[in-house]
């Protein structure tokens, strides 16, 4: 399946990419007020879960395009791995939600904001989902892949604003405070090109 890996490379880059949205809340540690602390630990308790839950889909993506996989296991993978990261965005959304919002000048809006594309990015993959299940292993398999892949790349750029508002002054600190905003410990960065 020489055509399906380059394509497959980029799916994983991009969902990569998408990760590191997230993966963009830590930063440095410093102290600050306890209200923002304890905002920042109820959306935090569930980050590294679904964090890690990308980073699986994209490990299995990853793999998919590593070996000799029929057309048919390379949709299946890729049909599971969108599917994994629109849960987890999804989750996602779902603490910001519960959380309320942030006790920061704007607070309000930077919550609303975030959560607006964290629902849209759910809703991306959830799309992607419904792509690759309708991938045809006999024809047009490559083109629907390449497909699939411009649209991941659109998704992976989005979103960046909402997340860079949560990265800076004392929310930011608080954020990277709580255990479950650190990055995780060997967090893979995207596949290696060949």
């Amino acid at each position: 399946m020489e055509g399906t890996d380059p394509v497959n490379k980029k799916l994983a880059a991009a969902l990569s990419g998408c990760a590191a949205l997230v993966l963009a809340l830590t930063g440095c540690s410093d102290d600050s007020g306890k209200k923002t602390d304890d905002w920042a630990k109820k959306v935090c308790d569930d980050m590294q879960t679904q964090v890690k839950k990308i980073q699986e889909a994209n490990a299995s993506l990853a793999k998919v395009n590593r070996g000799q996989n029929s057309p048919e296991e390379v949709k299946k993978a890729d049909a599971a791995a969108f599917q994994k990261v629109s849960d987890a965005y999804g989750s996602l959304a779902a603490s910001f939600k519960e959380a309320g919002a942030p006790p920061v000048d704007g607070g309000e809006k930077t919550q609303k904001d975030v959560v607006a594309e964290l629902d849209s990015l759910s809703k991306g993959y959830a799309d992607l989902k419904k792509k690759a299940d309708k991938l045809n292993p006999d024809k047009g398999f490559d083109k629907g892949l390449e497909e699939i892949a411009t649209k991941l790349g659109e998704l992976g750029k989005g979103g960046a604003k909402a997340f860079d508002k949560l990265g800076k002054g004392d929310l930011g600190k608080s954020m990277t405070n709580q255990e479950g905003c650190k990055k995780p410990t060997g967090a893979p960065s995207g596949p290696a090109a060949d």
